[in-house]
């Protein structure tokens, strides 16, 4: 609370604030697709289009997969032309995809929906625009809870869930599309109108070069701490991406039998999406909390425990069919770890690169988008190769066990060099 009252009279608020709702209406729409697969599926089966598992996958990870590598590119942006300008561009291109998705609706094609999942992808790169505009503003003391603040909106992909398919119930999946691009224009109205760059007296840029980048990718910790982040966060937004697919694909009886005797409910689609938004809502709000706890234990120590509850779970998810339920629980509780473990990894990551901090959260943060278009493509391949997600679940649990050896191997190093004098728990 004390750092929240430490933000009167410092900063700027109205963009403070702009960069939150920015941040929030990108991640929102940064995941549409993902709530509203089923339905965009059986209007492309309507008019003969049939796709594969694997098709599905490449549309679901596209927006995953350009967000990721256009965040760095927005990062230039930022430097070149400002954070205010590289938004609103931005922001520009996110809405036309909208509504290129919302004219075009039951007669859209699965390349044109290729063409809105890359336009989308400018939404998932917002975080390379909106958190350095907020944080320009103000001293490093509050720096966290700023970026606290601005990084809060990634309760959007929650959003998407609770809401979207109820949408698409009533008035059609396109419409989905063109609620979310209304509300867009709105939000650049305001942005354009509230947000500012701060001035050269407060903030005085220090434009990155492909040389920074270079050689940061030189350096094998650079590599580890992408290792770790493409794992949590590329498998909370794999996982969010894909969970109604999942879902429909595995419990759709169950749902519907829960919708019908519980909620009188008979969409199985729209039950779907509320059950993604509860796993989901997990890893969105305890990020804080796995930060939390690795500055009291310690990075590495809390990944090992993060990582280790995520492979198991994973495992069980992967060795049977579970009950609906506590298929439900496993999922909630995965998504849990990994929210925390994206907390823990950015405890570690300034400690380690203090200096290039911006640098680091660029290159980070591509490979956690990489890391959630593998998954999406691997579940996709599971499905589509096995007719079911056994081979896909342990995939991924294979790869977090060779990260918790990774921690096991850093880590005596990490601690005995630039963990000495890093000020806080590795």
């Amino acid at each position: 609370m004390a750092n929240f009252k430490a933000l009167k009279g410092q900063g700027h608020a109205p963009t403070l604030f702009m960069a939150f709702l920015y941040f929030d209406m990108s991640f929102m729409v940064w995941t549409m697709l993902g709530p509203l697969s089923t339905e965009i599926s059986e209007a492309l089966a309507a008019h003969g289009e049939l796709i594969t598992a694997g098709q599905k996958a490449t549309l679901l990870s596209l927006p995953i997969l350009s967000g990721a590598l256009l965040r760095i590119l927005l990062g230039f942006g930022v430097d070149k032309l400002g954070a205010k300008l590289t938004a609103l561009i931005s922001q520009a291109i996110v809405i036309g995809a909208l509504l290129l998705a919302y004219f075009q609706g039951e007669s859209i094609t699965y390349n044109q929906l290729l063409i809105v999942a890359l336009g989308l992808g400018f939404a998932g790169a917002s975080f390379a625009v909106a958190l350095p505009q907020a944080g320009q503003w103000y001293p490093p003391k509050l720096q966290g809870v700023v970026l606290g603040i601005a990084g809060a909106g990634n309760i959007g992909v929650v959003l998407d869930f609770l809401f979207a398919p109820k949408i698409a119930e009533k008035w059609g999946w396109a419409s989905v599309f063109g609620v979310g691009a209304a509300m867009a224009v709105v939000v650049f109205i305001a942005y354009l109108f509230l947000a500012k760059n701060a001035p050269e007296s407060v903030y005085k840029a220090r434009p990155k070069k492909v040389a920074d980048y270079l050689k940061l990718l030189r350096d094998k910790d650079t590599w580890w701490f992408n290792l770790f982040y493409a794992i949590s966060f590329g498998g909370f937004v794999g996982f969010a991406g894909y969970m109604k697919v999942y879902l429909m694909n595995t419990y759709q009886a169950d749902m519907s039998a829960f919708g019908l005797n519980v909620l009188d409910e008979p969409n199985v689609k729209v039950i779907a999406g509320y059950f993604g938004a509860l796993t989901i809502f997990a890893g969105a709000v305890l990020r804080p909390v796995g930060g939390t706890i690795a500055d009291k234990i310690g990075g590495v120590k809390s990944l090992y425990f993060f990582y280790g509850a995520v492979a198991v779970l994973s495992t069980l998810l992967a060795l049977g069919h579970l009950p609906f339920f506590a298929a439900i629980v496993v999922l909630f509780l995965i998504m849990a770890n990994l929210g925390m473990a994206n907390g823990a990894v950015f405890q570690l990551v300034p400690q380690r690169f203090g200096k290039d901090i911006g640098i680091m959260t660029g290159i980070v943060g591509a490979s956690g988008g990489l890391g959630g278009t593998a998954l999406i493509k691997t579940l996709g391949w599971s499905k589509g190769a096995f007719d079911g997600y056994t081979a896909g679940f342990l995939i991924f649990a294979t790869v977090v066990l060779i990260a918790i050896i990774g921690l096991g191997l850093v880590k005596t190093r990490w601690r005995t060099t630039w963990g000495v004098s890093a000020g806080g728990m590795i």
